[in-house]
């Protein structure tokens, strides 16, 4: 995909070449960010809040790894999907707060 913008993901999906089970679409006043964050679901907050796990990434990295997000990305800002395992569909996330916090 040309001209989407980067995304952000942990290294623990990227590096182990792991499924996506949640992502969200947030607003970013950065044009070069898509705004996309993406996750495997095994990341502790620890991990996650510690900025040397979380890398910058061209899409077709994470779609390398795992197409099945591919019917989403189009979704607007403010929305979470997460799925039970690495087979399972995609849902919207009920836990979701579009201000980037869980629950």
């Amino acid at each position: 995909m040309n001209n989407f913008g980067f995304v952000l993901a942990t290294k623990m999906l990227v590096d182990g070449k792991r499924k996506v089970r949640y992502m969200y679409h947030e607003e970013t006043d950065n044009p070069q960010d898509s705004g996309w964050r993406f996750f495997c679901g095994d990341e502790d907050d620890e991990y996650v809040n510690n900025p040397d796990n979380i890398a910058i990434y061209d899409i077709n990295t994470i779609l390398d790894i795992d197409k099945s997000i591919l019917p989403y990305l189009d979704s607007a800002t403010g929305t979470a999907f997460e799925r039970e395992d690495e087979n399972s569909t995609f849902i919207v996330s009920p836990d979701f707060n579009p201000d980037g916090e869980e629950g």
